[in-house]
């Protein structure tokens, strides 16, 4: 039995697809009033449960020979105290239970930005990069994406946890319903902005090649006490990635650029503002969106792909053809 954590939101609904495309039994742990409409469609156990309940991670975890964590707190705003209590207490709190029930592997979601937030022309890091350099003040979920790791693999030196830990970048694909809709909108209304000359090299990855990841290091031996960097499909730069999406939404090019330092004093002041008066709405832009768009470092996924034969089976073209396809459809059954 395979466990999967998150499973309603992106990449937890891709691993859970990709599991089913393979005839594996899939369990979900899925909250009370949780939306399960997709979910059901894919022929899975439903488990009742919180990752912040460490009871119910126990019969959770009953019988499961791999976990698959995603559940997170997501996004780059909100109060410290819940990315403790979901990111951090909560992936103890499952790794414990996962531990306690004897699972064979324990395949953790973390991300490119426990790395920190380095930066330089030509930078290019791989899995041997330190954990939590450079962290912006504020900058939570990275912070905890960090912490989270640090415990995981206390766990595993100590002999009690199978672990294998992928880091994705920004994720993008149908279900998407952090990011996309909100692009779309300034991408039709024509707010969009390019960060410097927007020739930097992106790390963004379609969430079902990430979830293609993750089964193969499951089922690898290597992966075993292994990290891996599944972060991009390929070769993508920042106003080529942008233009893709206009065009496939059939909004103009954007053409407008502005400097990554003016876009990120700016994204410092707002966060300022919105920490002082303690706003729950997050700022326009924030420092981690223009370190993700226009950093000039890069992140190498070649070590998955040497070592777990990882291929994007999605390009770029098609995932944003997808993820566009099924944004139309939600806004059509929105209206």
């Amino acid at each position: 039995m395979n466990l999967v954590t998150g499973a309603s939101g992106l990449l937890g609904s891709h691993i859970v697809e990709q599991l089913r495309l393979r005839n594996r039994p899939v369990r979900v742990l899925v909250r009370a009033g949780s939306d399960t409409s997709w979910l059901q469609t894919q022929g899975v156990e439903f488990a009742e449960g919180d990752i912040t309940d460490r009871a119910s991670l126990v019969s959770a975890c009953s019988g499961v020979q791999t976990v698959y964590h995603s559940a997170a707190r997501v996004g780059d705003w909100g109060p410290w105290p819940d990315f403790v209590r979901i990111t951090i207490d909560g992936t103890r709190n499952l790794s414990e239970a996962a531990a306690e029930a004897g699972c064979s592997r324990f395949l953790h979601i973390s991300s490119i930005s426990a790395y920190g937030h380095p930066d330089g022309e030509g930078l290019v890091l791989d899995e041997t990069a330190p954990l939590g350099e450079n962290l912006h003040h504020w900058s939570y979920y990275s912070r905890a994406k960090v912490q989270a790791e640090h415990a995981l693999w206390a766990m595993h030196k100590a002999g009690r946890l199978p672990l294998t830990v992928i880091r994705p970048s920004w994720l993008y694909g149908p279900r998407d319903r952090a990011t996309i809709f909100r692009l779309a909108r300034m991408l039709r209304a024509g707010k969009c902005k390019i960060l410097g000359d927007g020739m930097n090299r992106l790390n963004v990855v379609y969430a079902g090649n990430v979830a293609e990841a993750t089964i193969l290091a499951v089922d690898s031996p290597k992966a075993l006490g292994q990290a891996y960097n599944c972060c991009n499909d390929g070769e993508m730069r920042q106003k080529e990635w942008m233009n893709l999406l206009a065009a496939e939404l059939g909004a103009p090019p954007v053409a407008r650029h502005v400097p990554y330092k003016v876009a990120y004093n700016a994204a410092f002041l707002m966060e300022c503002f919105g920490h002082l008066f303690r706003t729950k709405k997050p700022p326009m832009v924030t420092r981690y969106a223009v370190w993700l768009m226009g950093r000039r470092c890069y992140f190498s996924a070649e070590k998955a792909r040497r070592e777990l034969g990882w291929k994007s089976t999605v390009s770029y073209q098609e995932g944003v053809k997808k993820t566009m396809a099924w944004l139309r459809e939600q806004e059509a059954g929105q209206r």
